[in-house]
């Protein structure tokens, strides 16, 4: 088994921190570009490869990278969690805090039982970089079909987003919490499943759920800040699966560069929160799909003719 190199782990901790919370797959990236840059990257970093530890390596960043999102979002999570104390203590679902509580924490269930069972396949048959290239080209194609049909209807700005009288003294967060409190319970697990697709390596969480959100009606803004919400408690219950292994003998060799490209990617994760956060209240997932679509179809191209 090869251990993971510092500068290896700093990079992987840049990239997963960074492509996590951008709509063009962690995953799809991780294994693609050790595989494109060959040599000792090749061989450390193959998650396909019998005994190896990168996948878990990989998730166990991610136990930060949902730091980062709690430390960005730590006020929406004191006012999720509260309404979710409030809602069992009082049994009851009212205000916009116990019921976005509830709407994450369903939206969650499919892809939890989804990633438990159907992990190991994802890793050993797909986590290669053919069908990894096919599905970052098929993510990009998805998020360009979701804008064309954005702009035939699909995922406007509804009416009534306009803020009334009453919430004119609301800050922005909690104007998004309305709207995203007006979905229905079965809108919310058909967004969170749509993680699920993210099993995929090539196939984005934040995109799939991004592009779920607007075809059930909410804004780029709303979708996005959702998406982020629902992926805290995801990626950071998948990392603590992970960790068992990294904390025993196995994981000998391996905690030192683990930590280190751990705070590479809470710092990665963050700024790129920040960025995504304030880039999605006008602006379009085009860039993003075109990226992902060229990107994969020239891996693709690389790894079937080399």
């Amino acid at each position: 088994m090869s251990l993971l190199t510092y500068p290896e782990a700093i990079g992987v901790g840049l990239l997963q921190g960074v492509t996590e919370l951008f709509p063009v797959s962690s995953l799809g990236h991780s294994i693609l570009i050790p595989a494109l840059l060959g040599g000792h990257w090749k061989h450390d970093l193959d998650v396909s490869a019998d005994g190896s530890l990168y996948l878990n390596e990989l998730v166990g960043l991610h136990l930060t990278t949902a730091l980062a999102l709690v430390v960005f979002f730590w006020r929406d999570w004191v006012r999720i969690i509260r309404g979710l104390t409030t809602s069992i203590t009082q049994r009851r679902i009212q205000t916009v805090d116990q019921r976005l509580a509830w709407l994450i924490i369903t939206a969650c269930i499919p892809v939890g039982i989804a990633g438990v069972a159907l992990d190991k396949v994802f890793r050993t048959t797909l986590g290669r970089p053919v069908p990894t290239a096919i599905f970052l080209a098929l993510n990009g194609i998805v998020l360009f079909v979701t804008e064309q049909l954005r702009r035939g209807g699909t995922g406007r700005r509804r009416a009534e987003d306009a803020v009334s009288a009453d919430e004119e003294h609301l800050a922005p967060d909690e104007l998004s919490d309305r709207r995203i409190t007006r979905m229905t319970m079965r809108q919310a697990v058909a967004i969170g499943a749509a993680q699920i697709l993210a099993l995929l390596p090539g196939i984005s969480r934040s995109g799939s759920t991004i592009s779920a959100g607007i075809f059930k009606g909410l804004n780029h803004e709303d979708s996005a800040r959702f998406a982020f919400l629902l992926a805290t408690p995801v990626i950071g219950g998948a990392a603590l699966l992970k960790l068992p292994p990294l904390l025993g003998p196995q994981g000998n060799g391996l905690r030192g560069p683990l930590l280190a490209g751990s705070v590479a990617a809470f710092v990665a994760a963050y700024l790129a929160t920040r960025f995504l956060v304030r880039y999605f209240e006008n602006r379009t997932l085009i860039p993003f799909a075109v990226y992902c679509t060229l990107a994969g179809l020239g891996s693709l191209a690389y790894f079937t003719i080399a």
